[in-house]
């Protein structure tokens, strides 16, 4: 029996930012998520993992700072990222971490514009897509499309987002690779045991990986904090709702973000943390007024 926290928890939560990189910072781990999301569509046998901010054309330009950036050993390019807050131009910023992966692929010199695909996957920790059709959709896939011919225009651009409060299968419901990691995303944290539906050998690494008694104490600390400021985040988002701002209008959502700001300011958050949780601009959220 695993030694259970004051909390109950015996595994961490793999939503917050340490529990995040604790699973992906495993190589093994990485690319069997990795396949199991991307399906056919690429078989990914090591992956090489690379610096998460690729710089702009200029030292001027906006830098894209990422969760996890790797190649593969096709040199396709994957993009990770964990989003717990719906953010106002969450899907413009989706576009530009995506075009800065292609664009980085531009040599010095003579070039005959031959690219290597692009994956971007995006595990969001909310609903971002409200249609009637896709409520029950919990991955939506984005590709360029040919309108007229009904058809994919090419493989080199992919975004896929995994909506985790869309995703309500049991664990005895589980039948692929996909559901099993888009599960334990979802319910890592109020397990107390492996279930049975989800054992093997890359998963039974998974739990042993995430174990909370198998922390350091200077891991413990750094996990107390990221727990701490994923709850805060929390508690500030249903502060807003409670507030009754609007939901699914642009002038909504940027107050929504303005409150959940100023609410994680009084938590004592950073501003640096603040601004990537909620898609503010530093400036912005410096120039917000105290209570």
């Amino acid at each position: 029996m695993e030694k259970i926290t004051a909390s109950g928890e015996v595994y961490l939560n793999p939503r917050t930012d340490f529990g995040f990189k604790k699973i992906f910072s495993d190589r093994e781990l990485l690319i069997d998520f990795l396949n199991g999301i991307i399906g056919g569509k690429a078989h990914i046998i090591d992956v090489e993992y690379l610096p998460n901010t690729l710089p702009g054309e200029w030292d001027s330009d906006r830098k894209a700072v990422f969760d996890l950036y790797c190649t593969s050993s096709d040199d396709d390019h994957f993009i990770v990222e964990m989003q717990r807050y719906r953010q106002i131009y969450f899907i413009d910023r989706s576009l530009f971490y995506t075009s800065a992966a292609i664009r980085s692929q531009a040599p010095a010199g003579k070039w005959d514009y031959k690219l290597n695909a692009v994956y971007f996957i995006a595990i969001l920790d909310f609903v971002e897509f409200e249609e009637e059709n896709v409520r029950d959709t919990y991955i939506e896939q984005v590709y360029l499309y040919r309108q007229n011919a009904r058809k994919r225009l090419t493989g080199k651009l992919n975004m896929m987002f995994i909506e985790l409060p869309k995703f309500t299968k049991r664990a005895e419901e589980l039948t692929t690779g996909a559901e099993r990691w888009i599960y334990l995303l979802k319910n890592l944290e109020k397990l107390k045991d492996c279930p049975a539906e989800v054992r093997g050998s890359i998963f039974e690494r998974l739990f042993k990986r995430m174990q909370i008694n198998k922390l350091t104490d200077r891991e413990m600390e750094e996990y107390k904090t990221s727990i701490f400021e994923y709850d805060s985040v929390r508690e500030a988002i249903a502060y807003s709702e409670q507030k009754g701002m609007e939901k699914g209008m642009e002038k909504g959502m940027e107050k929504a973000s303005l409150e959940i700001a100023k609410q994680c300011l009084q938590k004592g958050l950073s501003i640096e943390l603040i601004s990537s949780i909620t898609g503010l601009g530093i400036e912005r959220i410096k120039n917000i007024p105290e209570c």
